[in-house]
C-alpha cells in the first residue's frame, strides 16, 4: 500500500520538495550486478529509493534492497560518493553505497514499482541502462574520476 500511495502521489511531490536525498547501491557478484527497471520511469538503475523523514540512509538502503531485489545486506556497505542530481530533480542527491557481503533470499518477483531486475554481466548491460548508472559502474570497476554530478 505504501509503493502505490507513493507513486500516486509522486507528481504532486516533484512539483513541491524541497531539498531530497536518495540511496543506491551496487550490489555485484562474479562480474555481474543487480539492476532494475522501474514501472514508471526509462531505462535501467542500481536499486535503491529516496530517504524518508526519520529514516537513515543505511535504513533506506537496507529496505530498498529487500523490497527491489530480496537483497539482504550481511555487512554494511562501504559508502562510495555523494551526488548531486540537480540535472533530473531540482535539491536532490544521491548517496551511492558498495554492497559487500550479501545474499539474496528467493528469486525476484515484479511489483507495481518494480517490472524487472537482474544480475547482468558488466560488459553486456541491457539496452537502456541510464547514462548515470553506467557512469557510476565505470567509477566503482573501472576506476573512472568521479564526477560530483550523478
Amino acid at each position: 500500500m505504501r509503493r502505490l500511495l507513493k507513486l500516486l502521489l509522486r507528481p504532486w511531490w516533484l512539483l513541491n520538495r524541497g531539498m531530497t536525498l536518495g540511496v543506491r547501491a551496487v550490489v555485484a557478484r562474479d562480474g555481474k550486478v543487480f539492476l532494475v527497471r522501474h514501472s514508471y520511469l526509462p531505462g535501467w538503475y542500481l536499486p535503491g529509493g529516496g530517504v524518508e523523514r526519520g529514516e537513515t540512509v543505511l535504513d533506506t538502503l537496507t529496505h530498498e534492497l529487500r523490497d527491489e531485489g530480496n537483497i539482504v545486506l550481511e555487512e554494511q556497505p562501504r559508502l562510495f560518493g555523494v551526488y548531486s542530481n540537480e540535472a533530473d530533480h531540482r535539491g536532490d542527491h544521491v548517496v551511492l553505497f558498495v554492497a559487500g557481503a550479501w545474499r539474496q533470499d528467493g528469486a525476484f518477483r515484479p511489483t507495481m514499482e518494480i517490472v524487472e531486475a537482474g544480475f547482468f554481466a558488466l560488459d553486456d548491460l541491457p539496452e537502456g541502462t541510464t547514462p548515470a548508472t553506467r557512469r557510476r559502474l565505470a567509477e566503482v570497476f573501472d576506476g573512472a574520476l568521479p564526477d560530483t554530478r550523478w
